[in-house]
């Protein structure tokens, strides 16, 4: 499908009727759904969704179509996806990122560089995760993430995800940086939180960047206010001619 992209920058179609799909590089601290509302307010969409939500946190790759394109979004949900980021090593937190202050320490000093490379091995495959508390999971009409910041757990049930490659690119104790190519429905806090339970010290997510969504990349999408100002300057140029 032809994207919208900096090596394909025809913005004006976001607002035919049509409409259109494009790569947006999400800021830190957005919201999801604040990009979709920069992009419709801006851009004068009809109607907007992108295909898989992004922490706050997390930074990269969002695929937003408009208008009569978002009968496609499913279609780029189910797509593997990469990511890169790093993990804490000796503390855990209960959102397993640092949207919550870590409530545990333990000594990490006896982590080697061998003992991380095969803990990393050993999620490479189908495993079983459990969406953590801190996620937009649906229980009971309610987002557990409100039912967590009230102070409540409930039970979940176990899902099984696809690692298809996760590669130690650097280590830095205590961060230990990745990238990690999987598929649809992996939570990256879990797999922290998963992979400091493992080596017994305990782990957080401290960064996170989606790199990739099937073969589109990060590397060739807009900042969300990039692209609002490239559609302005596009429309202008059009009442011009």
């Amino acid at each position: 499908m032809r994207m919208i992209s900096k090596s394909n920058p025809e913005i004006e179609l976001l607002a035919s009727e049509d409409g259109g799909m494009i790569l947006i590089d999400k800021p830190m601290r957005w919201s999801s759904f604040k990009v979709i509302h920069e992009l419709r307010k801006h851009c004068g969409l009809r109607k907007a969704g992108h295909a898989g939500t992004l922490d706050p946190l997390a930074t990269g790759l969002l695929i937003v179509c408009s208008n009569r394109k978002t009968k496609v979004i499913d279609g780029f949900q189910g797509l593997p996806k990469t990511y890169s980021g790093s993990f804490y090593l000796g503390k855990t937190t209960p959102s397993m990122d640092y949207e919550t202050e870590p409530t545990e320490e333990k000594d990490s000093s006896y982590i080697t560089g061998d003992m991380i490379y095969k803990a990393a091995a050993s999620f490479v495959g189908e495993i079983d995760q459990i969406p953590p508390m801190y996620s937009a999971v649906n229980h009971q009409g309610k987002k557990l993430y409100l039912l967590a910041r009230a102070g409540k757990e409930i039970e979940r049930e176990p899902r099984k995800v696809q690692i298809r490659r996760f590669s130690i690119d650097k280590i830095e104790m205590p961060l230990v940086h990745f990238t990690v190519e999987c598929s649809k429905g992996t939570y990256i806090r879990v797999l922290a939180s998963d992979f400091g339970a493992q080596l017994g010290c305990g782990a957080f997510l401290a960064s996170l960047r989606r790199e990739a969504i099937g073969e589109y990349t990060v590397n060739d999408a807009f900042d969300p206010r990039e692209a609002s100002a490239l559609f302005k300057e596009t429309a202008q140029a059009g009442t011009q001619d």
